[in-house]
């Protein structure tokens, strides 16, 4: 069974920034789609960014030029960089592989952030 591992979750205050990792061993990583996705209490899953297996990257409006994610192919391995951290950034974030042929997806358990004074 493929697991994605996060890691790198926190309690940080307001304008600071934590960085997110998602270790994926064991199955084709580079021809997978990353995404990361939270979820706060009492609100529905959002996706957050994502990057497919060519690079290319996109973002929720809400973390739009605060977060980046990116990927080491070599290292299985994504990335969710998050700077000016808001309040409203709490919230449990999952890793997730998704190849489209042969359709294949994968979740992590999730890494709480916490953002708070």
């Amino acid at each position: 069974q493929v697991k994605l591992v996060e890691s790198g979750g926190g309690l940080v205050q307001p304008g600071g920034s934590l960085r997110l990792s998602c270790a994926a061993p064991g199955f084709t990583f580079s021809t997978f789609a990353m995404r990361w996705y939270r979820q706060a209490p009492g609100k529905q899953r959002e996706l957050v960014a994502d990057i497919n297996s060519g690079g290319n990257t996109n973002y929720a409006d809400s973390v739009k030029d605060r977060f980046t994610i990116s990927r080491d192919n070599a290292k299985n391995t994504v990335y969710l960089q998050m700077n000016s951290l808001k309040h409203e950034d709490t919230a449990v974030y999952s890793c997730n592989a998704y190849r489209t042929w042969p359709t294949r997806e994968y979740w992590g358990q999730g890494t709480q952030v916490t953002v708070s004074s």
